[in-house]
């Protein structure tokens, strides 16, 4: 797949230096966590009663950009509308409290190794062997030597959080359940959660990394409910991304939403003031979805009736009837029998938002295999994630829409689902869920 925004893995690491962006030519894209302590030095800031939560404010904010390093402090989190990388490490947890003040605790430590992460270094100086030897290391340490890989961490809430810590007044309209959809499988043990992390990074283990170590951090007020892998991302999110290709063979989120167009995100995906509580203004509501793909049987099934259940071409990804795969679908087009070009129960026009009053997404899935069912088969899929500014409002009616009238359906099998609302992304001192939790 073309990823024009991936960091290239095969640079070795910077040689220590003292000076930001130091070795030979600036860094050129490959930097040693341990080579990068020092970029926050002296302008290091304790903010206040972020302090007391264990939360230490970096200098990321007046440091030059760098290549591989996605910023981590913004209007908006990173990881969803940031061109999306091509490996996801996702894991939903349960409270083991109740207290609120060790849950504000563990988001600010959370926050502070986080925004190391992002830049490429350890959760804590000297971490994984620079510490005590005698104590269990501050940091897993098999993220050393490896260059931060536009590694992005999202944060959200279920809807149990506000239940577990009585802040049901705080919990937004938006995240009610989901309804229960036509087909569905689902596991519980594969579904809800109080609290979610997504990290995305162009190298698998610097996005396994990250998460093993905020799971190690929540030891004693979070339990791991359940965690997905993913490979090969579904969707492109900027106009500089090629389209990949899903586990059918198709290409997939064509028509996504795109970080170059603000006024759409705005419209779509961004929470805006007066749509619930003052503190997701600025968020996104996150829905996962876990999708078996039934592909031995779709393997067995014509080309021709493969097209036809999609509505665009296998080899290109033109629209039915169009010749480029950017071409606008004409849903109205008929062939020479009088059918439509594009079937009537074709997917991306159950999915269009022509068909569904103006409803669009910013999807941001990946292909997963996690071994076989027992049966034979492999156990394979998509694991669709979705942010939308109303999920009862975009995410119901389309899904609702799919599941009743979709032929693709018939390979599908959905196993798994979860929702979180995602605050807004962090300004200074704050750490994820600050306005809540203040």
């Amino acid at each position: 797949m073309t990823d024009t925004g991936q960091t290239e893995r095969t640079v070795p690491p910077s040689p220590p230096t003292d000076e930001a962006g130091g070795g030979p030519g600036g860094g050129g894209g490959g930097f040693s966590r341990r080579a990068l302590f020092g970029l926050a030095g002296a302008g290091v800031a304790v903010a206040g009663g972020a302090a007391a939560l264990g939360y230490v404010a970096g200098s990321s904010a007046a440091e030059p950009a760098r290549p591989g390093v996605v910023p981590f402090r913004g209007v908006h989190q990173a990881g969803i509308a940031t061109p999306a990388q091509d490996r996801l490490h996702f894991v939903a947890l349960d409270l083991t409290t109740t207290d609120r003040v060790a849950v504000a605790r563990l988001l600010g430590r959370w926050t502070g190794a986080a925004e190391r992460m992002t830049q490429g270094r350890e959760t804590a100086e000297n971490g994984a062997v620079g510490g005590n030897p005698l104590a269990p290391p501050a940091d897993t340490g098999e993220a050393l030597g490896l260059p931060a890989s536009s590694l992005t961490i999202t944060v959200g809430f279920g809807g149990s959080f506000f239940d577990k810590l009585g802040l049901q007044d705080q919990r937004p309209p938006a995240l009610a359940d989901l309804p229960p959809f036509a087909g569905d499988n689902l596991d519980p043990a594969r579904s809800g959660g109080d609290l979610c992390i997504q990290a995305c990074a162009d190298d698998p283990q610097v996005a396994v990394h990250a998460v093993r170590n905020m799971v190690r951090a929540g030891f004693g007020t979070t339990s791991v409910r359940w965690s997905q892998l993913g490979f090969g991302r579904t969707s492109s999110t900027s106009t500089a991304q090629a389209t990949p290709r899903n586990l059918f063979g198709f290409k997939d989120g064509t028509n996504n939403l795109k970080a170059e167009e603000p006024d759409l995100l705005d419209q779509h995906v961004w929470v805006q003031p007066g749509d619930g509580p003052e503190w997701m203004t600025g968020g996104s509501y996150l829905v996962a979805r876990r999708i078996r793909m039934h592909i031995e049987t779709w393997d067995r099934t014509s080309l021709q009736e493969q097209e036809q259940i999609v509505g665009r071409s296998k080899g290109e990804g033109n629209p039915l009837g169009k010749a480029s795969e950017f071409d606008q679908a004409d849903l109205a087009a008929r062939g020479p029998d009088g059918t439509p070009l594009v079937p009537a129960d074709a997917h991306i026009r159950l999915a269009s938002a022509e068909t569904l009053n103006g409803v669009r997404i910013l999807r941001r899935g990946y292909n997963f295999v996690d071994g076989t069912d027992g049966r034979g088969r492999l156990d394979a899929g998509l694991f669709f994630i979705a942010f939308v500014r109303d999920p009862q409002t975009q995410f119901v009616p389309m899904q609702r829409a799919l599941a009743q009238q979709d032929p693709m359906m018939e390979y599908l099998q959905h196993t798994g689902s979860a929702m979180f609302a995602c605050p807004p992304g962090l300004d200074g001192s704050d750490y994820w869920g600050s306005a809540l939790l203040a």
